[in-house]
């Protein structure tokens, strides 16, 4: 199963790994899009939108309080702590996610690019400046900006809000250069970071999925590994590794 993946990453000068939603859910935070997900108990219009969050600040910065919350309860899995390890073992991976959760840098990855921001960082709603004070937990209403007296809400890319465009075209040039791309834990529904491994596929990089579930992608990747990232990941590692040692040995 692993030993053409094995293979191509030996040899592969630049890999690229887009993570999605599977991979958080691993440690446990809940997705938004499957059929028990997030949105199916929420509206997105009133919690992920600049409308909404105008419309009643309140309830948009409790929302995210809480959801702060549960992800800094959470701990990077096995599939986050492989994909840090393969940046270490193998020159030239680039890590781009569609998570929030900042679990990838707790795992130890570096080079993080974050395509949807993330629920850490704070930024004015008024003048874009970071927000560097220190939150109140206890307040379910938003901070001002000591700028200029806006409010202050988290830096997440919300809908209808375009992804950052230095991030977003990064990614794209790394797609369309790369020799790997796997896509890991993703639906390939969320545009535009669902164009990157077709962009990959596209100039004729070996695109691995990583998923237990199929997706609008599946048919058309060279390989596919049908288990979550926390099971796939550390096993291909470890054939990487038997295999490199045979090769230099």
């Amino acid at each position: 199963m692993y030993s053409e993946i094995v293979k191509r990453l030996y040899v592969a000068n630049k890999i690229v790994i887009l993570t999605g939603a599977g991979v958080s859910a691993e440690s446990g935070i809940q997705t938004f899009r499957d059929p028990d997900g997030l949105w199916t108990k929420m509206n997105p219009a009133e919690l992920a939108s600049a409308e909404g969050f105008m419309a009643n600040p309140e309830l948009v910065w409790k929302w995210y309080k809480h959801r702060r919350e549960i992800m800094g309860s959470k701990k990077p899995n096995p599939g986050h702590y492989a994909i840090a390890e393969m940046q270490k073992l193998i020159p030239n991976v680039l890590l781009f996610t569609q998570n929030i959760d900042r679990l990838h840098q707790a795992a130890g990855a570096e080079n993080v690019y974050e395509l949807h921001g993330n629920l850490v960082d704070n930024h004015c709603m008024e003048c874009k400046r970071p927000y560097k004070e220190d939150i109140d937990n206890k307040s379910d209403s938003p901070p001002l900006c000591p700028n200029c007296g806006g409010k202050v809400r988290p830096s997440v890319v919300w809908f209808g809000e375009m992804l950052p465009y230095e991030v977003l075209m990064k990614a794209q040039e790394s797609a369309d250069s790369c020799d790997m791309f796997f896509s890991v834990g993703t639906s390939a529904e969320v545009y535009p970071a669902a164009d990157l491994p077709i962009i990959a596929m596209r100039h004729g990089a070996f695109v691995v999925e990583v998923n237990p579930n199929k997706t609008a992608i599946s048919n058309y990747v060279n390989a596919r590994l049908e288990f979550p990232s926390g099971i796939a990941l550390p096993a291909l590692l470890e054939e990487y590794k038997k295999y490199a040692e045979q090769v230099e040995n």
